[in-house]
C-alpha cells in the first residue's frame, strides 16, 4: 500500500467516530481517535426526515475531522454512514453538505455490510478468532449480530433497535420505569425471535459485545462491583436493572464508568443487552474494542492488497446466476479498453480512471444476471437484484451506480436519467453499451475496431470504412445509438476514417 496512515470516518446514529492508523506489514496500529456525540437518530422524526439541528450538529462535526484529515489523500480515507442515514429519506440532500464538510466521500453501507465489517474489526482484536464467536454490536438507531469463526463471518444480520431509538421510544425524557424497561425488553425480544433459533443452530463458543453501548454496560458493571467476572454478566445485567429503576431517571444514575454523553442513552442499550442475553441464553460476554471503524480500516488495507472483498462478492454472483462468464468478460475487457481509450491522452479530473475502470468491470461482469429471471427486460431484473441484493464489500451507493449501469446497458437512455447524473457516469454508461453492441456475437472472434474519445459537441466513436462495409449489424446498432443519445440530448456520432484505425484501438 503506498500509504502509511490511514483513516476510518464512521457515521453512526448515536455518535461520529474518527480512527486513524499506522499500517506495519499486514497490521494496523491504532494513533489517533475522535468521538463526536452526534445523536444523529435523535434527529429522524415521524416521517424519516432527518431535522435541521440534527444536521448541522453532523456538519459541525465533520469539519472538527476535516481539520484533522485535510493532508490524507483521498483513496487513504474511508468514510461510512450506519442506519439513521440508511433510513431517512433526506439523506441524499444531507451527504452533499456533509461530504463538503467532510472532504471525503460518505459510503451508505447495508445493515449486513455494517455487521460485516463490526466482525472485521472485531476478530483482529480477539486472542484466539479460531474459537466461534457471536458478536453483538448495539448501535444507536440498529444492533448488529454476527457468528464468525477466524476473519469470517457465518452469519450476518441487523435489526432495527438501538440505544438511541429505544431511549427515545421507552425512556422519553430519561424517565425509568419498571413498565417502560418490561415493554423495551419485551420489543427487543421480539426482534430478536426472528433469528435466534437460527443463531441457536449455528452456535457459538464465546459471546462478544463491542461498541459504545457495550463498553458503558462493562465499565459499569466492572467499576461499580455488580458483577462478580470482567465483562457482562446476567447477573450483573440484572443488578444494574434494579439500580436503573431504583434510581427511577437517567439523571440520578450514580455509577462510575458511564459517562454524561452515554446517560441519555444508556436505558436503551441495557434494555437491549438484557433481552439479547435472555434470547439467546447468555450468561457470560466479553468485550472488544474491535468496532466498525477498525473493520473498515482492515476492509481499506486490504483492497490496497489487492484481496478486495468486492472482487469475490461479484465472483460468487456470477457463479450463483448462472451468467455466461465467457461473454461478460469479453464485455467487460472491451468496456475497460474503451474508457482508457477516452482518456489516452488526458488525465480525468475528478475520478481516479483505474478505480473507475475495476467498478466498469464489475458492472459488466454482472450486467446479464437478470437472464436468470427472464429474457424479457432482464436488464431490469439485473438492476433490482443488485440494488436490493446483500452484496459484501459493496456499499448502497456502490449498489445504486450498478444497477443504473445494468438498467442503462441497453434500451431507452430516458429511462436512467437522473436529476444529479455524474460526468464518469455517463462514460461507463457509454462504454459498457459499446461493448455490449461489439460483443453482440457473443465470440471470440476479432471485435471490430473501434475507439472513443470527445470534441467539442461530445462523444465521438472512431471507426474505419473498411469495418463499417464488413460488419453492417454492428454498424447499424451504431447508428441507431447516436439516435439513442440525440433523444437525451447528449452528443454521440460516428466518425468515420477512411482505412483502418490506428492499432491501439480497441
Amino acid at each position: 500500500m503506498s500509504h502509511e496512515l490511514v483513516c476510518a470516518v464512521d457515521l453512526g446514529s448515536n455518535s461520529f467516530r474518527l480512527m486513524i492508523g499506522r499500517i506495519v506489514g499486514d497490521q494496523i496500529y491504532e494513533l489517533d481517535n475522535l468521538k463526536e456525540p452526534v445523536r444523529l437518530a435523535a434527529g429522524l422524526n415521524a416521517d424519516k426526515l432527518l431535522d435541521g439541528p440534527a444536521q448541522l450538529r453532523a456538519i459541525e462535526a465533520l469539519r472538527r475531522f476535516n481539520e484533522r484529515l485535510r493532508d490524507f489523500p483521498v483513496d487513504a480515507v474511508r468514510a461510512v454512514a450506519t442506519n439513521t442515514l440508511r433510513v431517512a429519506k433526506n439523506t441524499n440532500e444531507f451527504l452533499i453538505a456533509a461530504e463538503e464538510a467532510l472532504g471525503f466521500p460518505i459510503e451508505v453501507i447495508a445493515g449486513r455490510e455494517e455487521a460485516r465489517l463490526i466482525y472485521v474489526g472485531v476478530a483482529h482484536t480477539l486472542p484466539n478468532p479460531v474459537l466461534q464467536q457471536l458478536v453483538v454490536d448495539i448501535g444507536g438507531g440498529s444492533t448488529e449480530f454476527i457468528i464468525g469463526r477466524n476473519f469470517e463471518s457465518l452469519q450476518l444480520e441487523s435489526l432495527y433497535m438501538g440505544c438511541v431509538s429505544f431511549s427515545l421510544k421507552y425512556f422519553p425524557g430519561g424517565v425509568i420505569t419498571r413498565a417502560a424497561m418490561k415493554e423495551a425488553e419485551l420489543a427487543a425480544r421480539q426482534q430478536l425471535e426472528l433469528i435466534s433459533q437460527a443463531y441457536r443452530a449455528t452456535g457459538w463458543e464465546l459471546a462478544v459485545g463491542s461498541s459504545g453501548s457495550a463498553k458503558a454496560i462493562c465499565d459499569a458493571l466492572e467499576l461499580n462491583g455488580l458483577s462478580p467476572v470482567p465483562g457482562i454478566t446476567r447477573e450483573g445485567l440484572e443488578k444494574l436493572r434494579h439500580i436503573m429503576l431504583k434510581a427511577g431517571h437517567v439523571d440520578r444514575l450514580d455509577l462510575e464508568g458511564v459517562k454524561a454523553d452515554r446517560l441519555p442513552v444508556f436505558a436503551g442499550g441495557v434494555a437491549i443487552m438484557l433481552a439479547v442475553f435472555a434470547e439467546f441464553g447468555l450468561e457470560h460476554m466479553v468485550f472488544s474494542e474491535g468496532a466498525l471503524r477498525l473493520g473498515v480500516l482492515y476492509d481499506l488495507l486490504g483492497r490496497y492488497h489487492r484481496h478486495d472483498l468486492r472482487d469475490a462478492t461479484v465472483s460468487n454472483f456470477v457463479q450463483r446466476y448462472q451468467v455466461d462468464e465467457a461473454q461478460a468478460r469479453r464485455v467487460a475487457e472491451t468496456a475497460q479498453q474503451l474508457l482508457m481509450s477516452l482518456y489516452e491522452n488526458v488525465e480525468p479530473e475528478h475520478f481516479n480512471l483505474e478505480n473507475e475502470c475495476r467498478f466498469l468491470g464489475w458492472a459488466a461482469l454482472l450486467h446479464e444476471i437478470g437472464l436468470s429471471v427472464a429474457h424479457a427486460s432482464y436488464h431490469k431484473h439485473t438492476a433490482y437484484i443488485v440494488s436490493n441484493a446483500d452484496m459484501p464489500g459493496f456499499s448502497r451507493m456502490d449498489q445504486a451506480r450498478l444497477a443504473r449501469l445494468a438498467l442503462a446497458h441497453r434500451g431507452k437512455l430516458e429511462r436512467v436519467i437522473t436529476t444529479t447524473p455524474s460526468v464518469a457516469g455517463w462514460e461507463l454508461i457509454l462504454c459498457l453499451r459499446l461493448s455490449v453492441i461489439l460483443n453482440r456475437a457473443r465470440n471470440d472472434r476479432t471485435t471490430p475496431l473501434l475507439r472513443i474519445g470527445k470534441d467539442r459537441r461530445g462523444y465521438v466513436a472512431v471507426v474505419s470504412h473498411n469495418w463499417l462495409q464488413e460488419f453492417p449489424l454492428t454498424a447499424a446498432a451504431l447508428k441507431e445509438e447516436e439516435q439513442q443519445w440525440q433523444r437525451l440530448g447528449r452528443s454521440f456520432r460516428l466518425q468515420v476514417e477512411r482505412g483502418t484505425v490506428p492499432a491501439q484501438a480497441v
